[in-house]
């Protein structure tokens, strides 16, 4: 009968409950301490991966790397029924200046148009160099691309179909990290050759949206549209 008696005390269920409640307690706020731990390692790798990419957009848009290629390629951006934005034409203009200057026997450009529009990109690109000089036969147009990996990945086409294999690509510096990489991933071996001039370079205000939009689109190209 003690021992019946000892089983069912409710004092000893009592004195069990108090012991096992303040461990839940303990679980649940290690879990929560948890979360935040991951979270704040998340935030700060986050920070830091987000830092070393402008860090490394900020290098590669420094450097020149021009030599003999086999092409200059030259990013496209907007234009207005035929006429190059500012952009647009600094970039061409440092193209023009590296094919006049001999490092390629072509010059590509590129870009398709939008809704509405008369000219492509690649079309207002091929009109503005011609009228500068450069052969209509040393010219080859990517006409249809609307970013810049189907610019690449249609430059890629043509450089197949004419035995090309190294190039100069042309941008603004904020811009030339992202095309070095995916024109790594297809097989381009590509240097870059940045404007100096571009309005995207030499406003400060046009210069951090660019960066912005930079670390967005390697985000982007990495994590979702990257074969690698």
């Amino acid at each position: 009968m003690a021992v019946l008696s000892a089983r069912t005390d409710p004092r000893s269920d009592s004195g069990r409950q108090g012991r096992d409640q303040p461990r839940r307690g303990r679980t649940l706020g290690g879990r929560i301490r948890d979360l935040l731990v991951v979270a704040i390692a998340f935030a700060i790798g986050a920070g830091a991966l987000g830092a070393y990419t402008a860090f490394r957009i900020w290098q590669v848009g420094q450097g020149d790397g021009r030599r003999q290629v086999d092409a200059i390629v030259v990013l496209g951006a907007a234009q207005y029924n035929g006429r190059p934005s500012g952009a647009l034409a600094a970039r061409l203009d440092h193209a023009i200046e590296l094919y006049k200057e001999g490092y390629a026997p072509y010059l590509i450009t590129t870009g398709g148009k939008l809704p509405g529009d008369n000219y492509t990109e690649a079309q207002t690109g091929f009109n503005y160099a011609t009228k500068r000089g450069v052969p209509a036969s040393a010219i080859l147009m990517e006409d249809t691309g609307g970013t810049t990996l189907e610019s690449l990945q249609n430059v890629k086409a043509i450089f197949d179909a004419h035995g090309l294999r190294t190039a100069l690509f042309v941008s603004d510096r904020s811009h030339m990290l992202r095309v070095l990489r995916v024109a790594d991933d297809l097989g381009i071996e590509a240097w870059a050759s940045p404007t100096e001039t571009s309005p995207d370079d030499t406003n400060a205000n046009l210069r951090y949206k660019s960066m912005v939009h930079e670390l967005g689109a390697m985000a982007q190209y990495i994590f979702i549209n990257s074969e690698r």
